[in-house]
């Protein structure tokens, strides 16, 4: 990616970085795609608040589950929820909170815990999973000190063009932030498809000392759940990039 002579996406990007704005209050756009069909509806409003991670438990994370986890981890912004499902069952010991606001992804996610017969209202939630609906940023501000055991930030949104750098989650003031919720050792897992945002990824990562860079590649780790936003890119034509950064 280091080349000696930039192309006019990275003279771009380093332009964005040399002059870097303060983190925007809005990282995301729509909240809404297509209407909601009755049963997402159902979903959304009857369960989803009985799955949602609880504002009583924002001081001590751990609280949010039906059982005390082994760990917590955390994803911020899940998509269709396949990542957040996949890893939820997985490590049936870990509390997982599972972020997003967009709503029809929330609905997807939601719709792979129930069947069709369930009723949204009765049904039984997972123990060891929660939902987050609003901004990712409130649980960040709030959560105390080293509270989190794993971070996932997958295929996020690339925000491309430099004038919306700031609007992108990995961001020069937000790294600290990140170090502060994560326990010491804790692993922020990342991928992207969008080569801007690599770059960005790149020079902010390297240009910081809260975290270390322990795994890169273009070859999805064999335990790192598969996403339709991975396979989109394929599709595309676009490569992805897989990172591990370790709080130090």
């Amino acid at each position: 990616m280091n080349t000696t002579k930039k192309s006019s996406s990275e003279k771009e990007l380093l332009f964005s970085l040399e002059n870097e704005k303060p983190a925007t209050e809005r990282l995301y756009g729509r909240r809404r795609g297509h209407p909601l069909r009755d049963r997402q509806q159902r979903l959304y409003d009857d369960y989803l608040p009985r799955i949602k991670f609880p504002q009583t438990a924002l001081k001590e994370p751990a609280s949010a589950f039906g059982q005390t986890p082994k760990e917590v981890w955390m994803e911020v912004g899940f998509g269709g929820g396949e990542h957040s499902i996949a890893r939820h069952q997985a490590n049936p010991e870990v509390g997982y909170i599972a972020c997003e606001v967009f709503e029809n992804g929330v609905c997807s996610l939601l719709s792979n815990l129930l069947d069709e017969t369930d009723d949204e209202k009765s049904a039984p939630i997972p123990d060891m999973l929660r939902l987050w609906n609003e901004d990712a940023r409130i649980l960040i501000r709030e959560f105390p000190d080293q509270s989190i055991d794993k971070l996932f930030l997958m295929f996020p949104d690339p925000w491309p063009k430099a004038r919306h750098a700031k609007r992108r989650f990995v961001h020069p003031d937000r790294i600290p932030l990140l170090h502060r919720i994560l326990r010491t050792g804790a692993h922020w897992h990342v991928a992207s498809d969008d080569p801007t945002y690599q770059e960005w990824v790149l020079e902010v990562m390297g240009n910081q000392s809260y975290f270390e860079k322990i795994l890169e590649t273009t070859e999805r780790p064999s335990d790192w759940p598969s996403t339709r936003y991975e396979q989109k890119a394929y599709q595309a034509g676009r490569q992805p990039i897989f990172w591990i950064f370790k709080r130090v």
